[in-house]
């Protein structure tokens, strides 16, 4: 089954690589679907005299202040450079074939650097063959076409971090091939098709190889046309949509024999396991208002893992289900205003180990030069309700800076 997929894959590469059809190249701004990232301007670029080369560098950071007060703990402060990003982008050649390349520095992005495992500077290394403005073709290391807040860049946020359902049953970047076709419309019904077949083990990793694997596909649907200026690759209207723009996506994944507790996330597991997922999107802009909702599930028949060498000791893989809402008004004086309201819920297989959450968030946005210069303030209120009955509550206050080019 898995050679056959494979076999698809390669004819399908075959039939498009076999047409000539031309690629506007009149800025430098790539724009690809498979990493959207956001750039006010088009970062700085440099292109051969002879046109045989393009190269794209961006940059981005986020600096941030946090007060935390959890119940039955110290009150805490936190101040770090939550990310810091590096990217090249352009082509090679033929503008038809392209690369993108994205760096990670900040302790948050890199992780805890252990003895005889991979640093985790690698987020994006791939590569495109592009024959035409609705086939994409990639190969390497990116993220897989999954909940639109996940896809979009952490740069375009309206506030300083994802869902809590996003961190728990998103699926991650990996490494393998995507295959894109687009068909936006301005005005007209529209739709894109996303497809991957990639190992399934996340990003960097380098161990024994085995024979898991991911397969996941996504359709997204816009009833009334596609969004000014690419407006799903962002959160909020800065746009300011002149008439309404909705979307509408779903997406499925496995990953057969996932080594991790979140597929492409999280902790070893003692014992490989088989997971799916499935991921619902809604959105909605016009005028300076802005909602966006999800469904996210993560599902496995056998989600908990004992150690072989000692039955004591298990973990599992975080199975269960979420909901986010979000929405939010721009005023002309480019202040946001945003309120944000996540339920997670833990199946219960795994209820004794781990508590369900409700999370409350409001905002202050500051935009002085869009998604690429902002300020951010937010509050944010979480629940926990234990499978004891018990419950615990935590907030947080944040401040935080957003520069990048």
């Amino acid at each position: 089954m898995k050679k056959l997929l494979f076999l698809l894959f390669g004819l399908v590469s075959f039939f498009s690589f076999g047409q000539d059809i031309k690629i506007s190249t009149k800025d430098n701004d790539l724009k690809l679907a498979t990493i959207p990232y956001y750039s006010f301007g088009r970062g700085l670029g440099l292109t051969s005299p002879d046109s045989i080369f393009q190269l794209n560098i961006r940059f981005r950071m986020q600096n941030r202040v946090s007060y935390i007060d959890a119940e039955d703990e110290t009150e805490v402060y936190d101040a770090q450079i939550r990310r810091l990003r590096l990217r090249f982008d352009g082509y090679v050649g033929n503008p038809k074939f392209l690369y993108a390349i994205q760096l990670s520095f900040a302790p948050g992005d890199v992780g805890v650097i252990e003895e005889g495992e991979n640093i985790n500077i690698i987020r994006d290394a791939v590569v495109f063959y592009r024959p035409n403005k609705n086939w994409s073709i990639a190969f390497g290391q990116t993220k897989l076409p999954g909940n639109r807040q996940r896809v979009n860049s952490s740069g375009a946020l309206q506030l300083s971090d994802r869902t809590i359902n996003n961190n728990r049953f998103n699926i991650d970047r990996d490494f393998g091939w995507q295959v894109y076709y687009l068909n936006e419309r301005d005005n007209k019904f529209s739709y894109n098709i996303k497809t991957a077949i990639t190992t399934g083990d996340g990003r960097n990793v380098t161990s024994e190889p085995d024979n898991g694997f991911a397969l996941t596909g996504k359709l997204e649907l816009f009833p009334l046309g596609s969004f000014s200026r690419d407006g799903t690759n962002f959160e909020g209207d800065i746009a300011r949509e002149k008439t309404p723009k909705v979307l509408i996506s779903g997406a499925f994944s496995t990953n057969h024999k996932a080594r991790q507790t979140q597929g492409q996330l999280g902790a070893d597991l003692f014992e490989k396991k088989d997971m799916q997922s499935v991921l619902l999107d809604g959105m909605v802009k016009y005028d300076g208002w802005a909602f966006m909702t999800a469904y996210m599930n993560r599902m496995s028949d056998d989600p908990i893992a004992f150690n072989p060498d000692d039955l004591t000791q298990f973990n599992y893989v975080f199975v269960g289900e979420g909901f986010d809402y979000q929405l939010s008004y721009l005023f002309l004086s480019n202040y946001e205003v945003i309120g944000r309201y996540s339920i997670q819920t833990v199946a219960e297989d795994i209820k004794a180990y781990t508590p369900d959450v409700k999370q409350y968030t409001i905002g202050l946005t500051k935009y002085f030069w869009e998604h690429a210069f902002k300020l951010q303030t937010e509050f944010s209120f979480d629940q926990f309700s234990y499978a004891n009955g018990n419950t615990k509550n935590a907030w947080y206050a944040r401040f935080q800076v957003e520069i990048g080019i």
